[in-house]
């Protein structure tokens, strides 16, 4: 990693996170492998923030250590990339596994629960859909009721704008992000 760590990827260690090396990975991996309009890649790192204020409209009120594990929903793809769901489906179980324990890691470094719980799971993928859904429709080319068959009608949401960051406008938000929320825990 940049920042000088060496990360096991078939076994993580928490110590071996750190949160500039998922906002730097995440802000250079390409929602939709780069099938987006328009000049600049969309990113993971603009998606996750996406995500978590998704959770915090869904859920007004949300504690910061579930609106943080939104946040840090995909920072396994620091490492190992962003795939669509039909090709990771086809990896099966090892690529499961090798994800699942990267999330173990980086949710243990960062204070939350090895494993979430499964309401809150479920909202974050609720938001995580409605990224998908305003990303398809505005970025990739859907329209809306093809959309709405893959991922669902957002509910509870207002409709989003995207405007894609650049790479650093992005890494630099979602950093922003996990410093406000890491500090409301610390209150």
């Amino acid at each position: 990693m940049l920042s000088g760590r060496r990360l096991d990827l078939l076994d993580p260690s928490p110590i071996d996170i750190e949160i500039e090396d998922i906002a730097h990975g995440l802000a250079r991996v390409a929602r939709w492998n780069g099938q987006t309009a328009g000049p600049l890649p969309f990113n993971v790192s603009q998606h996750s923030v996406i995500v978590e204020s998704f959770c915090s409209e869904m859920k007004p009120g949300w504690p910061a250590k579930w609106r943080l594990a939104a946040l840090l929903h995909d920072a396994p793809e620091f490492v190992i990339g962003d795939m669509i769901s039909p090709f990771k489906a086809q990896l099966g179980h090892q690529y499961k596994d090798i994800e699942s324990r990267l999330m173990q890691a980086i949710h243990l470094r960062f204070g939350l629960p090895a494993h979430l719980p499964e309401n809150i799971e479920r909202l974050i993928k609720r938001a995580d859909q409605a990224s998908a859904y305003f990303e398809a429709v505005q970025l990739a080319g859907f329209d809306p009721a093809e959309a709405r068959k893959f991922f669902g009608a957002p509910r509870g949401i207002a409709h989003v704008e995207i405007k894609v960051m650049t790479t650093l406008q992005a890494q630099n938000a979602y950093l922003t992000r996990f410093r406000e929320l890491t500090k409301s825990l610390a209150a």
